[in-house]
């Protein structure tokens, strides 16, 4: 049955609004909703399944290389291959419209023993349909078939919802209900979700599920969020950083949880903070051009909205014990450290007096022997892909390995902090690093994951 414009509209307004849908709906109401990969355990040999894959990798020589989110797929894709399913992965590539999931779709082949077949013209934007060529590709299979459509981003129809509103439901709504009617409808109406990292508001991933008669959140996402990701949650120690002010946000929500006792920052994150702390005290710190609103389009700005959030937090979060270490001196654009930022200034790590007293908290919180405690990172200190500003990054890896040593279960949030343990460190440093950067913040933060929202709604249907 075809999907309505007006069910569209309601479905992507939902997903839009995020935590105002559902002001106090948890990380588990959400996947308390949703069916696991078994729930489809009657789902007959020989049925098309849509899996919306991890393929956002750039797989190396050999399997172990760059393929660690194709992995993760592996036992759901086994599942569905046991059951007899035609399975089509489907997800992007990057950003850009021309990347192309070739090399993803031979490194699946790869991984599970079998060919999967790249599609590529799978979607005509002209009409606004499934090609014929893919239906008859995916009618031509085999049942236990595994099947690749080309990178998702190629079509514009994939990126409608990115900057949208709820307000815009409306004028997408219709367009978006074909859209996903003709998946249903000429690719599979079953469903599985086994893409953590796929956190953004692509069509794939929020739209599809509208029209599917079943959905599910597949093994390996399944697992992240019922156990590292809960574990998380208690978290006692939390390090953020990095360029984006919004994760004052997520550090925010986190502290809500009341189980943070202490909070190391860096990055524009730092920055808001120290200023705050400063005002609090009765100093006057600069914290450089992230100030100046001349620098209002740069992504490293804090405007004077986010200072005063950031002294809310740090006046409450003191008053509950929870103390916050900020950066006491940096590293900026000439690769020479300052104590205190000048009006001209940018931060581009933090200095060798921060990671000194970095270390010596680190050291003060074990002294206390904490039992049981969890500590979760996220972000990395600096433009770390520089070696002029990779310092405070790279010694701060030494303290994770610190923290699990004395019995914490440390966590690393995924994205650039799991590539820095890879560059300055081991795996076993930690307890488990995550594949997904963002989706582990949305998660953890103040706003629901999108897929979990949408899948959550399809499953009420």
């Amino acid at each position: 049955m075809a999907l309505t414009t007006a069910d569209m509209q309601k479905f992507i307004e939902t997903v839009l609004s995020g935590r105002k849908a559902d002001p106090s709906a948890t990380l588990n109401d959400y996947l308390a909703h949703i069916p696991r990969l078994e729930s489809l355990a009657d789902v007959p040999s020989g049925t098309p399944v849509l899996v919306r894959g991890d393929v956002d990798a750039k797989p190396g020589k050999a399997v172990g290389e760059g393929d660690i989110r194709l992995r993760s797929m592996v036992d759901t894709l086994k599942f569905g291959h046991h059951k007899g399913w035609k399975q089509i992965i489907f997800g992007h590539i990057g950003r850009k419209p021309e990347g192309s999931l070739d090399k993803v779709a031979k490194r699946i082949g790869e991984l599970m023993g079998c060919e999967a077949p790249l599609i590529k013209d799978w979607y005509d934007p002209a009409t606004g349909t499934v090609t014929s060529a893919a239906t008859a590709a995916i009618a031509a299979a085999k049942p236990g078939a595994i099947l690749v459509l080309e990178n998702t981003r190629a079509y514009d129809i994939e990126r409608v919802l990115w900057d949208a509103k709820p307000a815009d439901a409306a004028k997408h709504a219709d367009k978006l209900a074909k859209f996903a009617t003709e998946m249903a409808t000429k690719v599979a109406d079953v469903y599985v979700n086994e893409a953590l990292s796929a956190g953004s508001l692509d069509s794939s991933t929020v739209v599809v599920p509208a029209a599917m008669k079943r959905v599910a959140l597949g093994k390996y996402v399944a697992g992240e969020f019922s156990g590292p990701m809960q574990q998380c949650l208690k978290a006692q120690v939390v390090v953020f950083s990095g360029l984006k002010i919004d994760k004052l946000d997520d550090l925010a929500a986190m502290i809500g949880r009341g189980t943070i006792r202490r909070v190391f920052a860096a990055g524009s994150l730092a920055m808001a903070l120290r200023k705050a702390i400063g005002e609090i005290e009765g100093k006057n710190v600069c914290i450089g051009e992230a100030e100046d609103p001349a620098n209002a389009s740069q992504p490293y700005y804090i405007p004077p909205e986010r200072v005063a959030q950031a002294k809310q937090m740090v006046t409450e979060g003191r008053e509950k014990g929870i103390e916050f270490i900020v950066p006491c001196d940096s590293i900026i654009g000439d690769g020479s450290q300052k104590d205190n930022l000048d009006p001209n200034d940018q931060q581009f790590d933090i200095g060798p007096k921060t990671s000194a007293l970095f270390e010596q908290k680190i050291g003060e919180f074990l002294a206390t022997k904490p039992q049981g405690a969890v500590a979760f990172h996220n972000g990395v200190f600096g433009m770390f892909e520089d070696p002029r500003f990779e310092e405070g990054t790279r010694r701060f890896m030494g303290q994770l390995k610190r923290l699990k040593d004395a019995g914490v279960e440390t966590y690393i949030g995924g994205g650039e902090g799991g590539i820095a343990l890879e560059k300055y460190g081991q795996p076993d440093w930690v307890n488990h690093v995550f594949t997904a950067g963002g989706t582990v913040l949305n998660a953890l933060g103040s706003e629901p994951v999108p897929y979990l929202v949408a899948l959550r709604l399809a499953a009420k249907k």
